[in-house]
Order: C-alpha cells, then structure tokens, then sequence
C-alpha cells in the first residue's frame, strides 16, 4: 500500500507544483476585479492580425482540452489598422453566424486563409457572404443571421468587451486570453519547451481561482 501511494505522489507531485508555481504578475494578470458568472476562456484576436492566424490551431486544441461546463468564447476585435472597423465588424458578425451554423472552425479558417494566404481583401459583406457560400453555407441562410437581432446582440457584446478591457488596459493586442473574466494570460511566461501542457495546465489553474 506504501509502495502505491509513494507511486502515486511521484507521478502527481510534478503536476501539483507546477499549478502552485503560476505567479500572478508573471504567468497570468488580472484585469478585472469581478469575474464571471459561469467559467470561461475568451480570446481576443483579429482575421487581420498574421499571429491570430499562426495562434487558432493551437487555440483550437485548447479548447478541446476545457473542463466540461467551461464555454470557449471567440472575441473578434475591430482596432486594427488593417481594415476599417465596419469591415471588421462585419466579420465580428460572421463570427457569430459561423458559430451559430456549428462551422466555427471551418469558416473561420477559410476567413483566415482568404486574408493571409491568397492575399485577398475584404471590401463588403458581399465578399463575406462569398467565402461562406463556397463552404457550404446557403446564402440565403447567411443573409437572414447577418440581419437577425440574435447575431447582431452577440457581436455587440464583442464590441462592449472590447471596449471593457481596452480602456482598462486588459487588452492592448491580439491574441490575447482572458479566463473567467479576470485572468490574462502571458505568453511569454509559458514552457517553451512544454508550450501546449503548460498552456492548458495554467488554463486550469486559472478556472479554478475565485
């Protein structure tokens, strides 16, 4: 029985201390004093920004790796330079649609790859509405959620925690990831050469605070 527990506790005794070893200010940084209702992981990003684009696959994993009951929230932005904020607005739009259609991951990477590798541009909804047909989205379908009060809520809550976390100076790039409301995550500060465990452990770590 001794022998079990001593097993035991070398194989979870790495796992504990690393959890306890997250140091606010370096690993995580609070942004907010008040946390959110019911657990959650947001990301901010952007379609124009080329380390979103490098950053989804991974953040796709992490998402498959979330507790049961946590929800993964897309937060697209419209600051960037890139584009005017209508059009990124209107692609915070298709966000939602893409996420209300359960293609999320589909659409999103063929937004994704219509920006940064066939170098095309985004001039109106129109074009949106392309890249959706040419996925398998009806449009007529697509054009009933661009216009309905569900979609058009949503993204204006993407506007209003943008916002939020902009004038706090919670979020001042992309990809950026914010836990529960309250907890940034620092890259930086990550394993580098156990990126993805030490990523999803922090997650976790990050759920469990109060």
């Amino acid at each position: 029985m001794k022998k079990l527990v001593s097993i035991f506790i070398m194989l979870f005794l790495p796992l504990m201390a690393s959890a306890t070893n997250y140091q606010e200010g370096k690993h995580y940084t609070v942004v907010s004093e008040q946390a959110t209702k019911n657990p959650e992981v947001r990301e901010f990003f952007s379609f124009y920004c080329p380390h979103c684009f490098r950053f989804e696959p991974f953040m796709a994993g992490v998402k498959k790796q979330l507790p049961a009951g946590v929800k993964f929230e897309y937060n697209h932005v419209d600051f960037l330079r890139a584009a005017s904020p209508t059009m990124q607005q209107t692609l915070s739009k298709a966000v939602v649609v893409a996420e209300q259609m359960g293609m999320e991951s589909k659409l999103m990477g063929a937004i994704f790859n219509y920006i940064h590798v066939k170098r095309s541009v985004f001039t109106s909804e129109k074009d949106v509405r392309k890249i959706f047909v040419l996925n398998g989205v009806d449009g007529e379908k697509f054009d009933k959620l661009m216009k309905s009060f569900g979609v058009n809520s949503k993204a204006k809550q993407m506007k209003k925690k943008q916002n939020y976390y902009s004038k706090n100076r919670g979020l001042t790039a992309v990809p950026a990831v914010i836990v529960n409301g309250r907890y940034r995550i620092e890259n930086l500060a990550i394993d580098k050469d156990n990126f993805e465990e030490d990523y999803n452990n922090l997650v976790k770590h990050l759920l469990a605070l109060k």
